[in-house]
């Protein structure tokens, strides 16, 4: 079965920058699109981006768009959240989420997920 293992949390001042991987195994890494998303104590899951089966496509949620960027690397079976300008509202635990796709679709849902990761944590400091 599908396994997702995140890295790259930590603790960084406000206007700071971290880099998240999720490192995907089990099954074949380019057939499945591949979503970001957080948790702040006492709030829901909620989507921070997504990303195609090949990387055509990408979708931001509208409090990260121009600051965070995704990608993925088939060849690695890596996708990657690239976070700039953090704010300490970013502070969350970041969670990566796998969903076998037929197509260049991207998903922004919680329940479109099968698969999810050990998440990570992000603290942003003031």
């Amino acid at each position: 079965q599908v396994q997702l293992v995140e890295s790259g949390g930590g603790l960084v001042q406000a206007g700071g920058s971290l880099r998240l991987s999720c490192k995907f195994s089990g099954r074949t890494f380019s057939l499945y699109a591949m979503g970001w998303f957080r948790q702040a104590p006492g709030s829901e899951r909620e989507f921070v981006a997504a990303i195609s089966r090949s990387g055509s496509r990408v979708y931001y949620a509208d409090s990260v768009k121009g600051r965070f960027t995704i990608s993925r690397d088939n060849a690695k079976n890596t996708v990657y959240l690239q976070m700039n300008s953090l704010k300490p509202e970013d502070t969350a635990v970041y969670y990566c989420a796998a969903h076998r796709s037929s197509g260049e679709q991207f998903f922004d849902r919680v329940w479109e997920y099968e698969t999810w990761g050990q998440g990570t944590q992000v603290t942003v400091s003031s």
